[in-house]
This record gives structure tokens, C-alpha cells and sequence, in this order.
């Protein structure tokens, strides 16, 4: 995957570092001669491109035509609007992600501007505070497609009302799946028949509304 970041800051520098340790080509787009300095100390020459990354003939310099994805990245929320819509407008980029600076910004990042994912991160931290309220023990893995779902896990503790059930009666809607029960320092797949004993491990998968109802068959007694 060919990833064009705008913006060769504290999170541009971060972001290009973790994709190129999964091995997608990268290129960090920026013009600002102290923010190259640092770049050049932290990422390869061949993925720094020096230019103003709201300048058109710069994106297409950097072969932005190419790109899979835009990042925006810049400390400027009218740029980062910008650059998604002229990479989807102009270069046909398949998606654009933005960094919202300023939450109060957070609206404008839609639609009308080609922006398919924003990332505020005031809204990041009072949701992870409400959702790690609300699970109890419960334990967030990895978030998927785009956070609808997750991998979740928690510890079976003494008394949940999960144990003795067999899965298939757990009452748990579709969108949670159990996906590994973990016994003993062993990996079990389980069936509609399996159930669930003290202190096993449980991972799944599941939307919020499954990840609550699974908390609940998991809580302790008091």
C-alpha cells in the first residue's frame, strides 16, 4: 500500500515510522526546514519529499496519483481539509484520513470535504473513558473496521452467570462472537455446545451492544 502523508510532524514522523515497519511504501510530504532536519534523522531519504503538501503540483510531483491513501496530518485543520478534497477531487485518491486539531472543527470533517475518516482526539479519549466504564474487566484488543467491532477479552472471575451455560444459550446476539476460549494456557476453539469455566480466558468478537451483553454474563457477583 503506497501512503502519501501530509505533514512531517510529531504524528506524520510517528505514522510513516509504524507503516514502514509494516512494510507499505511511504512518503512524507513537508517543506518546513526544521521539521525536514528531523525527518531526515528518523526516516529513510526516499520516503521524505520536500514541498508544500497544499500546493497541487506538488502532490503530483510526489506521485499522489499512485496513492492508496492520504494521510493530512498537518497542525492546520483548513489544510488538512483541503488536501482531502483535492486528492479526491483532483487525484482520485481511493481515501483520505485527517487529523482534527481543534474539536470544535470536528463537523466540517465529512463528506462535503472527501474526508472518509477523521481522527479528534478529543473524541478518541471520551469514548475509550465510557467504553472502558462500561465493560467492567472487560479488555479492548483491537478495534476493526473502524471501530464498529472489536477484539475484546476478559477472565471468566468466580460466579459469572456465563459459567455452566453452554455458549449457544449465553443469549448473545450475532454481531458477538466467541472466538477462542483460553484454558489453562491453552488455545480451545469453541462450539455451540462448549461452556465456559472459571478463569478461563475469553476473546471475541463483537460490536458495543454485544460487547455490554457479554460484560454482563461475565461480571462477578457482588
Amino acid at each position: 500500500m503506497f501512503v502519501i502523508i501530509a505533514g512531517g510532524g510529531r504524528t506524520g514522523s510517528q505514522l510513516a515510522q509504524v507503516l514502514l515497519a509494516a512494510e507499505h511504501q511511504v512518503l512524507v510530504v513537508e517543506h518546513r526546514r526544521e521539521l525536514l532536519t528531523s525527518l531526515h534523522q528518523e526516516l529513510p531519504t526516499e520516503s521524505i519529499y520536500e514541498g508544500n503538501a497544499t500546493d497541487p503540483s506538488v502532490l503530483e510531483q510526489a506521485g499522489i496519483r499512485d496513492a492508496n491513501v492520504i494521510a493530512a496530518c498537518t497542525s492546520d485543520d483548513p489544510s488538512n481539509l483541503a488536501l482531502c478534497f483535492l486528492a479526491r477531487k483532483m487525484f482520485g485518491v481511493p481515501r483520505t484520513i485527517a487529523r482534527v486539531n481543534n474539536p470544535r472543527n470536528a463537523w466540517l470533517f465529512g463528506d462535503d470535504f472527501h474526508v472518509d475518516s477523521a481522527l479528534n482526539q478529543a473524541n478518541v479519549f471520551a469514548s475509550l473513558i465510557q467504553e472502558e466504564m462500561s465493560l467492567g474487566d472487560m479488555m479492548t484488543l483491537l478495534k476493526l473496521r473502524r471501530g464498529r467491532y472489536s477484539l475484546v477479552e476478559e477472565k471468566v472471575p468466580a460466579g459469572a452467570k456465563a459459567i455452566g451455560v453452554a455458549i449457544k444459550d449465553l443469549g448473545l446476539p450475532d454481531e458477538c462472537v466467541i472466538a477462542a476460549i483460553i484454558r489453562d494456557g491453552k488455545v480451545t476453539l469453541p462450539r455451540g455446545n462448549s461452556t465456559l469455566q472459571q478463569d478461563d480466558e475469553v476473546l471475541a468478537i463483537t460490536d458495543p451492544d454485544g460487547a455490554r451483553q457479554l460484560a454482563e454474563l461475565l461480571a462477578p457477583t457482588r
